[in-house]
């Protein structure tokens, strides 16, 4: 049976995945293991160190998911025995299904919310963290105590921009064209177009119709394996 503390839901939290799985091959070998008690909205893996080793399978159904629980709990897949629970949020699929529209956009704007405050906080802790005092003899060209950071030296790094309706891919496999990033990230609501840059394969601009879109899309595929290896995907920085 599913863990007591959760409530149930449409989808299952799958862990103690084998990490060293590519992505596509680790949905497609998901799909055919849970296909059997339901149908499946969507499943959902990431590379993220955060995400290494997990997966969502999102059902239309509670009952679903609970079948699949009780038939799979320990269940071996590439060698290693995976856990099953109710997943503790709903997907983005299921609240749309249940609240509609209005409700999938407050979802995803208290989800917005939630990741921002974290980031904040993170960043916060970083700023208090003690500074080890430098050797000033060793550094005689060092600037004085009293220069200022100027703008040019001051970049956020790319995973903390704010969020913009516009990603930008990096790291891309240098065969992946125009037609193979559409197939992609077309499929994302709110998708307008992809922008390449003629003079360097490996990055890519995708525009979507608003932020919300954007999150959304770039929540899917961050840490995704195209041609084999993992692309790099932030939010365009803002001029």
């Amino acid at each position: 049976m599913a863990d007591a503390d959760t409530p149930p839901s449409a989808t299952v939290y799958v862990r103690n995945l084998d990490a060293r799985i590519k992505i596509p091959a680790l949905i497609e070998a998901l799909h055919g293991i849970f296909d059997e008690f339901g149908e499946i909205v969507d499943i959902i893996a990431k590379r993220s160190n955060k995400r290494k080793g997990q997966a969502f399978i999102v059902y239309t159904t509670a009952d679903a998911a609970q079948e699949a629980i009780d038939e799979l709990q320990g269940f071996e897949l590439f060698g290693k025995q995976i856990g099953l629970e109710f997943a503790k949020t709903r997907s983005d699929a299921t609240v749309e299904k249940e609240d509609g529209e209005e409700g999938l956009e407050a979802h995803k704007k208290h989800r917005l919310a939630e990741k921002e405050r974290k980031q904040a906080l993170e960043a916060a802790e970083l700023a208090r963290a003690p500074k080890r005092p430098a050797d000033t003899e060793e550094l005689p060209d060092r600037p004085s105590k009293t220069a200022k950071p100027t703008a040019a030296n001051a970049v956020i790094p790319d995973e903390y921009l704010p969020p913009a309706k516009t990603l930008f891919l990096q790291e891309l496999p240098e065969d992946y064209g125009h037609a193979a990033l559409e197939i992609v990230f077309k499929r994302f609501p709110g998708f307008r177009e992809i922008r390449l840059v003629p003079t360097r394969k490996t990055i890519a601009f995708v525009e979507y119709e608003d932020e919300a879109a954007a999150i959304t899309a770039k929540e899917a595929v961050t840490g995704m394996a195209m041609g084999g290896q993992p692309i790099k995907v932030s939010y365009q920085r803002q001029r």
